[in-house]
């Protein structure tokens, strides 16, 4: 059994923020690939390759518990992870249309509302958990940590406006149709925490079989294995159609070196994908009776971690003062949410 630690489970939100929040910068350094080719190639490390390795190494009996799991359970947890694969999808293109900082603010902060509450809904305890001792201070921490959100979106519309006020500059900025995307991939994601609640009983199955804080990474295959079935189906497709399946083929046209860059960019962009849930399992753990909360401050780490990154690929240095002090702002007050967030969870 855990000892409860919310400072330690807060630790592991933010390494597993960071690595979420620059799981797509490999991207930059793909070369003479489609889209498409890309994100086959770290779905396919993101969602099967590191969640069967890592639950083979870190699991006692993985494989066997994945068999003896309830049906329910695992249909459950893998259709849910099917419907997320659409979301997944969205907020790839919904980045090409509005940048990092943009999506992950909407997509990420729609998903940290919905995926806390909704699981809290339908499998029970919103009441008791806030009514409980530290309650109050965690749903106070939301409530920053949502004005915070709200926030970063209002730099992110000062920033489009800034960035269509230079005379001349050429701007790949469409906020109509990344508020779309991101919209489809913020709820989705929320199914995604949903997903893995209701494969929480396969987590169980593995802490009484020794897996201690690694219990998580019993149950993400179930999930991501739903996830990427939807990405292949849609990505074949469109690779039939627009004739680009030839890039999986060292003899695409491309030298084998940059082939293997390519391919080694691509798997590294999905280890980051499953790295932020890999910490995100063992934070979980930490959080003691208030796990519920580790989803919320989790995407709030990635809200918080996006904006740093988008200010490393410059997407901010043609703001006005004006625009670059509120991001600052809310950069700030997410750091105080997580603060209240991580001191109400100290109540075990």
């Amino acid at each position: 059994m855990v000892t409860p630690n919310p400072i330690i489970g807060t630790g592991f939100h933010a390494i597993g923020g960071m690595a979420a929040s620059s799981c797509y910068l490999p991207f930059q350094k793909v070369k003479k690939w489609s889209w498409g080719t890309y994100w086959l190639i770290q779905a396919f490390f993101a969602w099967i390759v590191l969640p069967l390795v890592i639950g083979w190494i870190t699991v006692p009996g993985f494989f066997h518990i994945l068999v003896s799991a309830p049906k329910d359970v695992v249909w459950g947890a893998f259709l849910l992870g099917a419907v997320y694969g659409f979301g997944g999808m969205s907020f790839g293109f919904a980045i090409r249309h509005i940048g990092y900082s943009l999506t992950y603010t909407f997509a990420i902060g729609l998903s940290a509302i919905l995926g806390t509450f909704v699981p809290l809904i339908v499998y029970g305890g919103l009441v008791e958990y806030f009514t409980a001792p530290g309650g109050m201070v965690i749903l106070l921490g939301i409530v920053i940590a949502l004005l915070g959100v709200g926030l970063s979106g209002l730099a992110g519309f000062q920033k489009e406006k800034d960035l269509k006020a230079k005379a001349g500059e050429k701007v790949q900025f469409n906020m109509k149709i990344g508020l779309v995307l991101v919209l489809i991939a913020g709820i989705l994601s929320a199914v995604f925490n949903i997903s893995l609640e209701h494969g929480q009983p396969i987590s169980d199955m593995a802490r009484e079989n020794g897996a201690g804080h690694f219990e998580g990474n019993a149950k993400y295959i179930v999930s991501t294995s739903g996830t990427f079935l939807v990405n292949l189906v849609w990505f074949l497709v469109m690779g039939i159609r627009q004739k680009t399946l030839r890039e999986f083929s060292l003899k695409s046209g491309i030298s084998k070196g940059n082939w293997f860059k390519n391919f080694g960019w691509s798997a590294l962009s999905g280890t980051l994908w499953f790295g932020q849930f890999f910490f995100y399992g063992l934070g979980h753990v930490y959080m003691g009776r208030f796990q519920f909360i580790s989803w919320v401050l989790h995407m709030s780490m990635l809200i918080f971690f996006s904006y740093i990154v988008g200010m490393i690929m410059k997407e901010w240095r043609n703001v006005s003062g004006k625009t670059f002090r509120t991001l600052i702002v809310a950069l700030v007050i997410l750091i105080l949410s997580f603060i209240v967030i991580t001191y109400g969870s100290s109540f075990q």
